[in-house]
């Protein structure tokens, strides 16, 4: 058997190009919302983890077919429910708690309201950007490094009591700015 070249391994393998640079931006940003969408329509989330990197599969293996300047999250959402389906026939030997029509019907009611994570979100990124310097890094060392209230209170030299104390503060202002940007119509 003679060795194939590099190009006739590329052939072989299709000559199909890489993704967009602004493709895999709104791939990436996708992520935590479609995984968001598929938890509620499967058992677990190891459940989720598994329909989600098939879904990944194939969004990147269809990325072509993708219209720039549609609605992204909404594709990659369909992709997910065939996946989510496809998925459950595969473990038709488990005991399913929904049935498809129901999961159906779920699904088509979160597709529908594509946009109320993103809103929070962007509420949120400008309700932080509102609190004082000091409770902004509060939240930071709290949220964006994962420790828990005990270390950021070792961290910053206070006891651990204040710091619980000032973060449900920061977290009561935080829920009533994201709720007066979102009753206000969004994000200014």
């Amino acid at each position: 058997m003679a060795a194939s070249s590099p190009q006739s391994a590329t052939e072989n393998c299709g000559s199909q190009q890489a993704p967009s640079e602004d493709f895999v931006r709104l791939f990436t940003q996708s992520q935590r919302v479609l995984y968001l969408f598929i938890v509620p329509l499967v058992h677990t989330t190891a459940d989720a983890d598994e329909v989600l990197q098939e879904s990944n599969v194939v969004i990147l293996s269809k990325w072509g077919q993708f219209e720039m300047g549609t609605n992204f999250l909404a594709w990659c959402r369909a992709i997910a429910r065939l996946e989510v389906f496809r998925f459950r026939r595969s473990r038709h030997h488990r005991v399913q708690l929904l049935g498809d029509d129901v999961v159906g019907l779920l699904a088509d009611e979160m597709q529908e309201q594509p946009s109320d994570f993103e809103q929070h979100r962007d509420a949120l990124t400008e309700c932080i950007g509102k609190l004082r310097s000091q409770d902004r890094e509060l939240i930071q060392r709290r949220y964006s490094t994962g420790l828990n209230g005990d270390n950021v209170a070792q961290q910053l030299g206070r006891p651990a009591n204040s710091v619980y104390q000032s973060l449900g503060r920061v977290r009561r202002v935080l829920l009533e700015c994201i709720r007066r940007r979102l009753a206000a119509g969004g994000v200014h």
